[in-house]
């Protein structure tokens, strides 16, 4: 049987929700082209190696799939058509991992950092789900043939442009499981709450892990246990949600 491609974008860096994400999509047997900006990771200045996508897809080979890297502007209407071009291949599953984030506030946002963090956050998102789904047939099958799954944030205050675009994402996404079921795709969104990549300070560690009911903050791992799960035959029932995967986070 011809092995499942899964895209998965925002890659660049180890200690990153997509790296796990990565590593565990390897482990159930998916190849992966897995897409990455190095002048973003440059710019926000969380930890990093040099070659962390590099060494990202060698853990996936060594799980025995097929592994291809991409480094992509998705900035750039033009990228996600160029991007599903060099990937060459049916892609069965697309996994939005990416985000343009700088926090800034109703006051101190910028026009060009609101409108960098829509065209990243939501139109590239939609770009890449468009080319994904004009992969698919209309068919009408009840049975899916292909998977979307994206991360959004509930960040409102304080971090405006991202929680205002992470928010168009959602509608997308959510509008995507609807008009393109005859296509058999199905699309969720997952809210991870507060993943300590490498942003976190003490203070933000500390009063993050208190209003967790789970006791802890969750991990990478965590979050590509719900998407392998919705990547399955398994989770082929759900579409069209907006999933909390966050141990209880700020419910109450």
């Amino acid at each position: 049987m011809t092995s499942r491609l899964a895209l998965l974008t925002g890659v660049g860096r180890r200690r990153s929700i997509g790296a796990g994400l990565a590593r565990g999509l390897a482990a159930d047997g998916w190849d992966l082209a897995l897409s990455f900006w190095r002048p973003y990771d440059d710019r926000i200045g969380l930890e990093r190696g040099a070659d962390d996508p590099e060494a990202i897809a060698d853990e996936c080979r060594a799980l025995g799939v097929e592994v291809s890297l991409h480094e992509t502007d998705l900035a750039d209407p033009t990228t996600p058509d160029v991007l599903f071009a060099a990937v060459g291949r049916r892609i069965d599953a697309l996994v939005l991992s990416h985000c343009e984030s700088v926090d800034s506030s109703i006051l101190t946002t910028s026009v060009e950092a609101f409108d960098r963090h829509f065209a990243v956050n939501a139109r590239a998102s939609w770009l890449l789900i468009r080319a994904f789904a004009e992969q698919f047939p209309v068919t009408c099958d009840p049975v899916p043939t292909g998977r979307i799954v994206a991360l959004t944030s509930d960040h409102t205050a304080h971090n405006l442009p991202y929680g205002a675009s992470k928010g168009a994402l959602d509608r997308i996404v959510i509008a995507a499981a609807v008009e393109l079921a005859d296509r058999g795709i199905r699309a969720n969104v997952i809210n991870p709450g507060p993943i300590d990549t490498g942003w976190m300070d003490d203070a933000i560690r500390r009063w993050t892990t208190d209003a967790t009911p789970a006791g802890r903050l969750g991990t990478p791992d965590d979050i590509a246990d719900l998407v392998r799960f919705l990547l399955s035959e398994r989770g082929g029932w759900i579409t069209g949600q907006l999933l909390s995967s966050n141990g209880g986070f700020a419910t109450g």
